[in-house]
């Protein structure tokens, strides 16, 4: 049995200003109080996410990296946004406080939520978990089903369709990613090459749009730390990091919570983007049959959304890398990046010659 997400002392350089933030926080959100503590959560390679302890309530602050100047997959109000509409419609999630626009506060953007507070199933934590099969199997059911939820809310009624431009949402997607990853261009990756054209060369018929997560995974998902005893159903009490949530195709975030989704066979380093390959997880292909039985959508072109996922993915980290070696960043980890860009690369050239998610 795991303890809850932990926190930990701030890393060097990434120290907050307590005393500016209590300052802004009289000024603009009495009832929060005076921050008495400031820890970090470790966990992510994209915004920092810092623990706030006052006299009666934790929170969490979010802001982004130093150095980032991705503004869509760091846009602090675009985040907060996403909450606020979700609020009232969609239930597991964080209570968004307040969003900050200045950057004379802290340095950069920020908002504030309520923590919620509960087990994350990360990758490290695979050699001393304790969970059974049945479990895990539960547990990833759960997932897809939620998953299965959030693209059936009603973007209409909740005001969730002014967060994109559905029509032409694939295109515009994969030539965007496909920009992004020239613009943070490192060495020369083949894979990366061949797989970008492939993705132009194959674009799919367009599903009816939904809200999309777009990060999807068990990384982002707190699950209450009672019922992973194992009596009752495992349940999800909140959904993180919404920060690249956006209406278009939901096959595209299935797509990517599929490139997170490692199974067993797969290489040792493909494994540690998620857990999902401890006995018991369904595989990748239970995921999408499950996915189409709960929703009822069209999954014949599930290998383009598969290796798009794949794609976006090795782009994220091509860009955390970038800045790595840029000297935006003092974390260690973004210097081991490049493996991992490689791998996602060669898995998706794998998947095409194969024909195979």
């Amino acid at each position: 049995m795991q303890a809850p997400d932990s926190h930990r002392p701030v890393r060097s350089g990434e120290e907050l200003d307590v005393h500016l933030l209590n300052k802004y926080l009289v000024n603009h959100e009495p009832q929060i109080g005076p921050v008495l503590e400031v820890r970090q959560f470790p966990g992510g390679f994209s915004n920092l996410t810092y623990w706030l302890k006052t006299a009666e309530q934790e929170y969490v602050l979010r802001q982004p990296p130093f150095g980032a100047n991705i503004k869509g997959g760091h846009d602090m109000e675009r985040e907060f946004r996403v909450l606020s509409l979700l609020k009232g419609h969609y239930h597991t999630i964080p209570e968004p406080i307040l969003y900050c626009a200045q950057s004379d506060v802290l340095g950069a953007p920020f908002y504030i939520m309520k923590r919620v507070s509960g087990i994350i199933l990360r990758a490290s934590m695979a050699p001393s978990l304790s969970l059974v099969p049945e479990q895990m199997r539960q547990l990833s059911e759960i997932l897809v089903d939620n998953l299965v939820a959030i693209h059936s809310l009603a973007i209409e009624e909740t005001g969730l369709i002014q967060l994109g431009k559905p029509e032409g949402y694939v295109q515009r997607q994969i030539e965007g990613w496909i920009r992004r990853y020239r613009a943070a261009e490192t060495d020369s990756i083949p894979a990366m090459d061949r797989t970008g054209e492939w993705l132009q060369q194959n674009y799919p018929p367009e599903q009816s749009p939904a809200f999309l997560h777009n990060d999807y995974k068990y990384d982002n998902v707190v699950l209450g730390a009672d019922e992973l005893t194992g009596e009752p159903i495992p349940l999800i009490k909140g959904v993180l990091d919404w920060e690249m949530a956006t209406v278009g195709d939901p096959l595209m975030d299935l797509g990517a919570t599929l490139a997170y989704w490692s199974e067993i066979s797969d290489s040792p380093a493909y494994r540690n983007f998620n857990l999902t390959w401890l006995p018991g997880n369904l595989t990748r292909q239970e995921v999408v049959t499950r996915y189409a039985e709960r929703s009822g959508r069209n999954l014949t072109h599930i290998l383009f959304y598969y290796v798009f996922g794949l794609f976006k993915n090795a782009v994220i980290a091509q860009q955390i890398y970038a800045r790595w070696k840029q000297g935006h960043s003092r974390d260690a980890r973004f210097g081991h990046l490049l493996p991992m860009i490689v791998e996602l690369a060669n898995k998706a050239v794998d998947s095409i010659q194969t024909e195979k998610i």
